[in-house]
């Protein structure tokens, strides 16, 4: 009998402590999030953002999932952590300030170095989404600059 209440009593125990993970589990559900469409001082043409995160994660970094259409792109700006880009869908372009811009398309994954200017966004025929994660330090994930201009974003 002695055994079986040890038992029980570990298996409780155990249980808590399941129990405790869990807890430190939040999901945000698919939906509960607005869309927003991208601010016309760090975007060109029509961007959504689907702003990713559940809990406190946006203290720790910025995750969207952004849709460009045709033409549509970014400012120039840095992160002061660098960027992950995760190309899901469609066709684009990156850019580093003082390179020719470079083609991505669905299943690419591009890093931006902390620092770098650049720019990111669809190709002129074609929309491109795309994962953008980015992580935070002192409060900040994105340093916006000037918009890109027609001439730029047309350069080879």
């Amino acid at each position: 009998m002695k055994k079986n209440l040890v038992a029980a009593g570990t298996s409780l125990v155990m249980m808590g402590a399941s129990s405790a993970h869990a807890q430190g589990i939040q999901i945000t559900p698919a939906g509960t999030t607005p869309t927003t469409l991208g601010a016309a001082q760090n975007f060109s043409g029509h961007v959504a953002v689907d702003i990713k995160a559940a809990g406190d994660s946006g203290r720790h970094g910025s995750v969207g999932m952004v849709d460009f259409a045709p033409g549509a792109r970014t400012a120039w700006h840095t992160h002061p952590v660098g960027q992950l880009l995760v190309i899901t869908e469609g066709t684009g372009w990156v850019q580093e300030e003082g390179q020719p811009r470079r083609g991505i398309g669905a299943g690419d994954v591009v890093w931006i170095g902390a620092g770098v200017r650049h720019w990111h966004g669809a190709a002129q025929a074609n929309g491109m989404r795309h994962l953008a994660i980015a992580y935070v330090k002192d409060g900040r994930s994105a340093d916006w600059k000037d918009l890109v201009s027609d001439e730029q974003y047309g350069a080879r």
